[in-house]
């Protein structure tokens, strides 16, 4: 069973344009939540990869952080980056976010909220 707050977690969530990413911080500031909350929300999400891409969540010093249960060099977290790669986005080193596909940095914060 989904709860109220995993639902408006995947609705902000869906909204990630593809080839942009936003941070679980930015995310729970719009919901006026925590982004330990947000994560394991995601966690738990039954609509991924599609509509809800919660790969395109990323930590706020642009590392790719936790995925599926991963962190670090594993293989889910190489999983989350190629997904992004495929979406356009860029990294450097270590995956480190540099760019959405249009080569901007700014993460994705145009959130509609619905009540």
């Amino acid at each position: 069973m989904i709860t109220p707050f995993q639902f408006r977690v995947y609705d902000l969530a869906r909204q990630i344009p593809i080839g942009h990413v936003t941070s679980y911080k930015i995310l729970s500031d719009a919901l006026k939540s925590s982004p330990r909350a947000v994560g394991q929300a995601l966690k738990t999400n039954p609509f991924c990869p599609l509509p809800v891409a919660c790969h395109r969540i990323i930590a706020t010093d642009r590392t790719i952080g936790g995925f599926s249960g991963g962190s670090g060099d594993s293989q889910l977290t190489a999983n989350k980056k190629s997904k992004l790669e495929a979406e356009g986005c860029g990294f450097e080193h270590d995956y480190i976010f540099k760019s959405n596909a249009d080569g901007s940095t700014k993460f994705f914060s145009d959130f509609k909220i619905v009540q």
